[in-house]
């Protein structure tokens, strides 16, 4: 009897023979379609309103691939005749004010009253915090949720210029896509709200009572950026001192000059969790507009932001390319290493890198 074959457990079996054929390049050519979508199209699609679309366009001028960077420019172009007729409001405050709170309750204000609504967000320390902009989408679970509402946060990276450079063309991208209620966020740290102000019609200021936060408003100058000013969380245990920060920045308004808007601020009280308040601060801000559209402020303050991003873009465009030349990033190594011996200034170091 013939004894069974053994068989080592790196045995091979038999295969498919006349595999089929793999046209790599046909495969090559799909993916290039899918990366790189046609630029008509995606911007038909984001002019008839579909969020996916201004989704993608946002993703392409958020991109480092300068291919992508170059298509989202071209899309932009196409899209700046749709632009404009939004109302921009920058809402800013330092972390734990109630931001996300307050702009949910907003924005569900504005969506029952028909609007559009997309909400921005400008938080340069996202690299750090990991996770600062994406906790304010979750938190506003019933807005997210919204078919007229948008919420897209904005790109996390330590250039704050960068990062604000790509909020304002998303406003252009929503704009175009049909939302008319623009909602650009801060961190309420650092340069952030000088930047969303450079790019808002109506700046909005909100503050915590009893918590020190009111010297800390005056001293910081932002009060100078806002044209309305809430103090929010104010609910029924914090009344009185909400009433008092209340005061305290109505005495400080007086010590500034008047706005060249016209307008002269006002310091309000809200309970963005209870929703109380925000009707009214919808309607000052729907006040302020009428003002300023009368007046012709409106058109001017757009045109000097207009001004302002131009140069703006060049100066950061001049930076990075300057940083970005490899004889530059070689020369300041070796001077960054003189600089530490001290056998060189700072101010001859510029210089030799300049020349």
């Amino acid at each position: 009897m013939k004894k069974p074959e053994k068989k080592s457990a790196l045995h091979e079996f038999k295969g498919v023979s006349n595999t089929p054929h793999l046209n790599r390049d046909a495969i090559k050519q799909r993916r290039k379609k899918r990366s790189l979508p046609d630029p008509d199209e995606l911007t038909g699609k984001l002019l008839s309103g579909d969020p996916v679309a201004l989704s993608k366009a946002i993703t392409l001028i958020e991109s480092a691939n300068p291919k992508h960077f170059d298509l989202g420019q071209k899309i932009i172009k196409k899209c700046l005749p749709h632009t404009g007729e939004s109302v921009r409001i920058g809402i800013t405050g330092v972390p734990g004010v109630g931001k996300s709170t307050f702009i949910e309750s907003i924005g569900k204000l504005y969506t029952a009253q028909g609007h559009k609504v997309a909400v921005l967000a400008i938080d340069p320390s996202s690299s750090l915090s990991k996770g600062s902009i994406l906790g304010d989408k979750t938190r506003m679970e019933t807005l997210v949720r919204d078919k007229n509402a948008f919420i897209r946060p904005s790109p996390s990276g330590n250039n704050l210029g960068g990062v604000a450079r790509k909020t304002r063309e998303t406003i252009l991208l929503c704009e175009a896509a049909g939302f008319d209620r623009i909602i650009v966020e801060t961190v309420g740290v650092g340069q952030s709200e000088t930047m969303a102000h450079s790019m808002v019609d109506f700046f909005l200021l909100l503050k915590l009572a009893g918590a020190g936060d009111e010297l800390q408003g005056i001293k910081r100058g932002i009060i100078e950026l806002a044209d309305l000013i809430v103090i929010n969380k104010a609910e029924e245990d914090n009344m009185n001192k909400a009433r008092l920060a209340q005061k305290a920045f109505q005495t400080a308004l007086h010590f500034y000059p008047p706005k060249p808007s016209g307008w002269t601020p006002k310091v309000l009280l809200a309970s963005a969790l209870n929703h109380k308040g925000v009707d009214q601060i919808a309607n000052e801000i729907d006040t302020y507009l009428k003002l300023t559209r009368k007046n012709g402020f409106f058109e001017q303050n757009r045109l000097e932001q207009n001004r302002y991003w131009l140069f703006e873009t060049v100066n950061q465009t001049l930076k990075n390319n300057f940083y970005n030349r490899p004889e530059i990033q070689k020369k300041l190594k070796k001077l960054l290493i003189q600089l530490e011996k001290k056998e060189i200034t700072a101010f001859e170091a510029a210089k030799k890198l300049l020349s």
